[in-house]
């Protein structure tokens, strides 16, 4: 079983940054699709980007392109969510998943395991 944890969130202003890790517990995370979801209070959970096991492919949510960068670390089973230009609408708890299946999927079902979360809070 794959342990996923997140780390990096926190509060931050509009316009700021934050670099969000997930770090798996097992060396198999380096041929799983990774992707970031998260959900605001009161809102479904929803689809920020994923990357493919080799790091070749990513793909974004509209909401977030341009300014979120999706990368991997294969040797430290870790994958990252670079945070930029932050808005208070990115304010939500943040989920990184893992998936076994060599494709990239914008839904959290298609995903075999989950973090625990991370918060993000940004101020306006």
């Amino acid at each position: 079983q794959v342990q996923l944890v997140e780390s990096g969130g926190g509060l931050v202003q509009a316009g700021g940054s934050l670099r969000l890790s997930c770090a798996a517990s097992e060396r198999t995370f380096s041929t799983y699709t990774m992707g970031w979801f998260r959900q605001a209070p009161g809102k479904e959970r929803e689809f920020v980007g994923a990357i493919t096991w080799t790091g070749s492919s990513t793909r974004y949510a509209d909401s977030v392109k341009g300014r979120f960068t999706i990368s991997r670390d294969n040797a430290k089973n870790t994958v990252y969510l670079q945070m930029n230009s932050l808005k208070p609408e990115d304010t939500a708890v943040y989920y990184c998943a893992g998936r076994q299946l060599p494709v990239i999927s914008i839904s959290g079902q298609r995903y075999d395991y989950w973090g625990r979360g991370t918060q993000v809070t940004v101020s306006s």
